[in-house]
């Protein structure tokens, strides 16, 4: 293969929003107006070879730091295989530079077309559990009896729900959508799998590693003074302090032996998303040279205890025997990576799974239990969680 990079001025004069390049067809990785949109699919490859195939095209680039990438999810069991799309047009964007990498003779004219406006609709809508309330109260009481017992110090107990319309759910208005509500989270449309995480699993940027992990959730209101205090109650709850501190530790004892330092802020602040407040702590470091590519990172850290829990495999196992039905992508991670080993991955949460014909989509969520877990709060708390895709996605 061989790649073209110029900036996007060589095209055209009009920056154009990413989310418009990806419509309901392309792939998308974006926070706050910065990431990558792509069209098309030159090669799909296994995502523990895609530095070595990205690193194997001949690339002519006019833009300093650009380089050829790959776009896709790993899903949330460990190892599991994965697949990523290495596009066949990619438009990166980084505040304000943009620029365009064409595979071959990729038509980049056609790609920057803006498509047509999304058209109101207003379809039927059905929505439906696909594993039903009492059984998941039932895991989650099991998981919590585990940590009682001293099996596990947390476990993440997650149900799906499915989403039904009566013509094509239109993604393009969707990915609008949760860019007007989830602007500053981690949006993604990739193969099918929509969604807007506020949580970065790691990013990769030459030497520097970054990761922000989220655990422990209570609900917004839409009235300031209440969330103020909601936000109070979540950093005084001793529940949410350990199931966040579970994550921080092991997300930290994973990235440390990768890296030659790595910090974090001493007490976890108040992360807000349209719809919730989180617990999360940032952390940063240096990577010992020469470094692990961000895939390596992703595959060493997925699943985090945010999604899956400690110790990993008796929490893994619980979650199998429990759950009663197969998380897939839920979980899992999303992001990019490019030839020089960069990359940006956000866990794999609020999101929808669509159907191949559009029709429909599975949505999933869950919550860490631990020892004062409360089985119907937990409930609660996934009912708040569906909301940031069930606002994108019903319009009736």
């Amino acid at each position: 293969m061989r790649a073209i990079t110029r900036p996007l001025s060589d095209f055209t004069d009009t920056i154009p929003d990413l989310n418009d390049i990806v419509a309901g067809h392309g792939h998308l990785f974006v926070r706050d107006g910065s990431g990558v949109a792509a069209v098309g699919v030159a090669q799909r490859v296994e995502a523990d070879r895609a530095v070595a195939v990205l690193r194997s095209i001949d690339h002519d680039s006019t833009v300093a730091d650009a380089a050829p990438l790959a776009l896709g999810c790993i899903p949330f069991l460990p190892e599991s295989p994965a697949e990523l799309i290495i596009p066949a047009v990619t438009v990166g964007k980084r505040g304000d530079r943009v620029w365009v990498t064409a595979i071959d003779d990729a038509d980049v004219e056609a790609a920057l077309t803006p498509p047509p406006e999304p058209e109101p609709s207003a379809a039927n809508w059905s929505i439906r559990p696909l594993v039903d309330e009492a059984h998941y109260l039932a895991a989650v009481t099991a998981a919590r009896d585990a940590v009682r017992s001293g099996t596990l110090t947390k476990a993440v107990i997650a149900r799906p729900i499915e989403v039904r319309a009566d013509r094509e759910i239109d993604v393009h208005a969707v990915l609008r959508r949760l860019k007007a509500s989830f602007g500053s989270s981690y949006r993604y449309s990739i193969d099918g799998f929509i969604g807007a995480s506020p949580e970065l699993l790691v990013d990769v940027d030459g030497p520097v590693v970054r990761s922000h992990p989220l655990a422990g959730t209570t609900a917004r209101t839409g009235d300031v003074d209440n969330d103020a205090r909601l936000a109070a109650e979540l950093q005084a709850s001793a529940k949410n302090q350990i199931e966040h501190r579970v994550v921080i530790d092991d997300v930290h004892d994973r990235l440390l032996p990768w890296a030659s330092y790595l910090d974090w802020e001493p007490e976890p602040s108040i992360v807000t998303v349209a719809n919730v407040q989180h617990l999360g702590t940032r952390m940063e470091g240096m990577l010992s040279q020469p470094g692990p590519s961000v895939v390596e990172l992703v595959r060493a850290l997925c699943p985090t205890p945010a999604l899956g829990g400690h110790p990993r495999a008796e929490a893994l196992a619980l979650i199998a025997r429990v759950e009663g039905f197969t998380r897939g992508r839920y979980g899992g991670a999303v992001g990019w990576v490019d030839a020089n080993g960069d990359g940006t991955w956000a866990v794999a949460i609020r999101c929808a799974e669509f159907s191949d014909d559009r029709t429909s989509a599975r949505l999933v969520a869950g919550g860490g239990i631990v020892a004062e877990s409360e089985p119907l709060s937990e409930l609660a708390e996934t009912q708040a969680k569906f909301q940031a895709m069930l606002g994108a996605i019903v319009r009736p």
